[in-house]
């Protein structure tokens, strides 16, 4: 079993143009918006589902709130924690070239009796789970260190238990400091974690050799999503770059959900480093290829299309901000 949680879950709308976004125009729409039941690790569970492994979402949300009935009409295992508030209602503009503009509106505040209840159904879905996956923003009030006490609670109730953490921010430097097995940042959230300049990671030898900076401060491996230039998988033993196949583009929503997803469901088969890897830029690929927030299969994410290398630990140093930040930690 793999358990999601999603702090800051949404109705996510999406809104398809038959041409390119003008501001301050009106518009027609290529087709009626369509709305889903999502947030992060929402669409983990979802991709995993597909895949046929057993996954239950944690999700903070009221049962009779119209996310919990979309939820449920979509057949996903769900604990649905109660909020004072509505979910959130996130909208995603696409233009046919796979351009995607995104509205995200805030979400519910996060009280402290709402957080208790988190944390108790967290325990209570991770008795028995081999991977917890925290995905997603943190909601307006939310402590920084609730990450870190959903990890507490999860080991708790299942202390072999392994955490991937796909966030951002304060959330994420606090998870990372906790031990966790993967994270899966992106270019600028792995940029602002390591203390590195906006636009530092240029190039795979950079995002490489910060993917290893990220492994040294005691991550398990990190899965380092670069759009359409692949992903980055490094460990503690070896680094991966591997390349999408051509895709053509309909919606970025989602993609690194399905990456992440794509991770996991070849870990749970066994596959070795690359394959994983691969199974993650496919997955992400056959995201972006669906309208939405599109959830591929795994006959739509085929690995074999993907091409993996090997890099050698290179020499590219990290800027000096970064390098003054590691200084800091020691």
């Amino acid at each position: 079993m793999i358990v999601t949680l999603t702090l800051n879950p949404s109705i996510d709308r999406t809104i398809e143009l038959p041409g390119t976004l003008v501001r301050g125009a009106v518009q027609r729409l290529g087709g009626p918006a369509t709305d889903v039941a999502a947030g992060k690790g929402v669409n983990v569970t979802r991709a995993l589902a597909a895949a046929g492994i057993a996954s239950r979402a944690v999700v903070m949300a009221d049962p009779h709130d119209r996310f919990s009935t979309l939820l449920a009409a979509d057949g996903i295992a769900a604990v649905c924690v109660p909020v004072a508030a509505p979910v959130r209602t996130n909208l995603a503009i696409t233009e046919p070239d796979g351009t995607t503009t995104k509205l995200n509106e805030p979400g519910p505040e996060l009280d402290a009796a709402a957080e208790r209840r988190m944390l108790a159904a967290l325990g209570d879905a991770a008795a028995g789970a081999d991977w917890l996956v925290i995905s997603g923003s943190l909601p307006a009030g939310a402590r920084t260190s609730i990450v870190v006490d959903a990890i507490d609670a999860a080991r708790r109730a299942a202390p072999r238990i392994r955490v991937a953490v796909d966030t951002s921010g304060p959330a994420l430097a606090s998870a990372v400091t906790h031990g966790v097995d993967l994270v899966k940042p992106n270019d600028e959230e792995l940029e602002e974690l390591l203390g590195l300049a906006r636009g530092a990671i240029a190039g795979i030898d950079a995002a490489a050799t910060a993917a290893r900076a990220l492994v040294g401060r005691g991550v398990g491996a990190v899965l380092l999503t670069l759009g359409g230039a692949g992903a980055i998988l490094a460990d503690a033993e070896r680094t991966f770059h591997a390349t999408p196949p051509p895709t053509l583009v309909r919606s970025t929503v989602g993609a690194g959900d399905a990456s992440l997803a794509g991770w996991l469901i070849a870990e749970r088969r066994g596959d070795d480093a690359p394959g994983r890897l691969a199974q993650a830029v496919a997955h992400g690929s056959a995201a972006a290829a669906l309208p939405g927030t599109g959830t591929p299969t795994t006959a739509d994410a085929d690995a074999s299309r993907v091409d993996v290398t090997r890099l050698e630990a290179g020499a590219v140093p990290l800027s000096t901000a970064a390098q003054a930040a590691e200084t800091q930690e020691h």
